[in-house]
Order: C-alpha cells, then sequence, then structure tokens
C-alpha cells in the first residue's frame, strides 16, 4: 500500500485548511508525485486505487498513468476527468461513487463522464447516494451518513478486493 500524500507534508485538521491545501497543489507537481509512486511500485505491479474528494479526482488520474498495470479504480464523489484522450488510457474498471445531494459534482458532471466512458466502452459503475458531498466521512458529523458509508465501503472492497 502506497498512501500518496499531494499536499507535501501538511496535513488538514478542518475544511479550510483542506480547501487551502487543495488549492495549493500544482498538477505538475500532483503528477511528479503520482509517477514516482508508480515507478517505485515498479513495472510488475498490480494497480489499485481509492481516494476521497480531491482524492477521488486524482485516484483516476493514478489510474490513468498506471495504465496496463491498473486493476481497479475507486472514486468517492471525486472530480471526473473530461478530457476524452485521457480517458482513452483507462484500462481497467472505474467504480465511482456519488452523491446526489452534493451541488458541485452533480448528475450532470457524472453523466458526461459515464457517456464519455460509455463512448469509449470502458467499464464503469456508478453508484449515487442520496447523501451529501463527504457522506463518508466520519470526522464531518453534519454530511456523515453511516448507512451510505458503510453500504460505499461495502461496494468499494467487493471491487477492488485485493
Amino acid at each position: 500500500v502506497i498512501a500518496i500524500d499531494l499536499y507535501d507534508g501538511k496535513v488538514a485538521t478542518n475544511a479550510d485548511d483542506a480547501g487551502k491545501y487543495m488549492q495549493e497543489v500544482k498538477p505538475e507537481r500532483a503528477f511528479a508525485i503520482l509517477n514516482g509512486a508508480l515507478q517505485y511500485a515498479g513495472t510488475d505491479s498490480e494497480i489499485q486505487t481509492i481516494g476521497w474528494c480531491f482524492g477521488g479526482g486524482w485516484s483516476l488520474q493514478a489510474t490513468i498513468l498506471a495504465g496496463e498495470n491498473s486493476k481497479g479504480c475507486v472514486m468517492y464523489y471525486g472530480m471526473p476527468e473530461t478530457d476524452i484522450n485521457k480517458l482513452e488510457k483507462i484500462k481497467s474498471p472505474v467504480l465511482g461513487i456519488f452523491a446526489s445531494k452534493d451541488g458541485w459534482i452533480n448528475h450532470t458532471v457524472v453523466d458526461a463522464f459515464e457517456n464519455q466512458m460509455k463512448s469509449l466502452h470502458k467499464p464503469l459503475a456508478i453508484k449515487w447516494y442520496d447523501a451529501d458531498h463527504a457522506f463518508a466521512n466520519p470526522s464531518n458529523p453534519s454530511k456523515y451518513d453511516k448507512d451510505a458509508a458503510e453500504d460505499a465501503n461495502k461496494l468499494a472492497v467487493a471491487f477492488c478486493p485485493n
């Protein structure tokens, strides 16, 4: 298991810090970190990725970078990729877990992603929960939905069992 640190050692202890650190991440640096992790894992590695929110979007990016080594991707309410040329590089199934009350990563955004993936014949499963963004985060009691989080966890574990 490799835990990727895209915040370069900074630890967010509240939503404001998380938002600030997220905005500070430069894509070039993030891709360099992901490529370094993939190189460290080795050319014979089998890569499965998972991430929540910001990490959900980067889970998908890591899957794209992993290419043939990718064996599965789980993205919890993360921003989907929109570049069809990047989506063409996906070589493994993707599970997208989304919240119907999310005002940002909403049905319009996810439906477009789903349509692109279908047009490319890429394996994609989408699961919607009647919950808000961050519903699987128990440290955020105003949004945490225990039942949805437990169900989503079961799906994620079954999706990428290794």
